[in-house]
């Protein structure tokens, strides 16, 4: 629950920071008029996301077995690859996102092209949309009831403070969003990596090499139950949702949880965080938005 609510909340927040600087832009270039175009452009983007929703649960209903879990693997890694990519993007681009929306916003002002709003507003939150898509149906593979929850709570509080956000959005400092909620989505998209792997293991499409490097689940309860902390327990679960917890992995699932940690951990922690510092550096940016 914890995972999708980070992750939801992360997603809403940034497609509706992205609406709000549109918003005050055609406010500051006195072109309000044209905020109908925005609108349907939020619109249309947030239709096609469910419409990817309803495809990926179809196809991964009609699945069984092997075929599933090949589907669940492939779906999680996918998961954990574009997050990556996007922790990547914001680390780097995070400075400046607020000056190329305003330019694509003004090419689309200055050549009467009132669809190229649209398309502008289209393209920013469907984007948001599929990865949103992409890692709670990862999630909700594992744990459905707990990644909905969450969902929902993450939208729920984003509606809550969105109005503030339109009101003050200038107050918020972008670049330290974006760092620290960068650092927790590292910790759940090294999860999905190891979980991804771990499910391509049971399908035999990835060898284990060692079935269980170590077993640490304590055993069964007298009437049957799991232990809390069993990797199918209470507290187990919710490791299992948020870090992608198993308490008896393979040893391919250990080296791409450490693999993950070691190459993407490092370069977002270390050097891509002091490359994209000296970057804004000398561009002399802000990291916040102000109007």
């Amino acid at each position: 629950m914890i995972a999708s609510f980070v992750i939801t909340f992360r997603e809403a927040l940034e497609a509706a920071l992205i609406i709000g600087i549109l918003a005050a832009y055609l406010k500051k270039v006195d072109r309000s008029d044209l905020n109908k175009y925005l609108y349907i452009g939020t619109g249309t983007a947030l239709l096609a996301s469910l419409i990817v929703a309803v495809l990926f649960t179809t196809i991964y209903g009609g699945l069984e077995g092997r075929a599933a879990k090949i589907f669940e693997g492939l779906a999680t890694l996918s998961a954990a690859a574009v997050l990556t990519y996007m922790i990547f993007w914001m680390t780097k681009h995070s400075q400046e996102l607020k000056g190329e929306l305003y330019e694509k916003m003004d090419t689309a002002i200055s050549k009467g092209e009132v669809y190229g709003i649209v398309t502008v507003a289209f393209l920013s939150v469907f984007r948001e949309g599929v990865e949103t898509v992409l890692f709670l149906g990862a999630t909700a593979i594992s744990s459905p009831g707990d990644t909905l929850l969450g969902a929902l709570l993450g939208i729920g509080v984003v509606l809550a403070i969105t109005y503030f956000m339109f009101e003050g959005i200038y107050l918020l400092d972008i670049k330290k969003f974006f760092k620290y909620t960068s650092i927790v989505l590292l910790v759940f998209a090294a999860g999905l990596t190891a979980y991804g792997v771990h499910e391509l293991n049971e399908a035999a499409l990835i060898p284990s090499v060692v079935e269980h490097v170590w077993d640490i689940n304590p055993p069964l309860n007298p009437d049957g139950s799991y232990p809390a902390l069993h990797e199918k327990g209470s507290i187990g679960l919710i490791l299992k949702s948020l870090v992608g917890y198993n308490g008896n992995p393979s040893l391919t699932e250990v080296l791409a949880y450490l693999g993950y940690w070691l190459t993407v951990g490092y370069y977002v922690l270390s050097g891509g965080q002091r490359s994209a510092k000296a970057d804004a550096g000398k561009k002399g940016s802000s990291g916040v938005v102000k109007y």
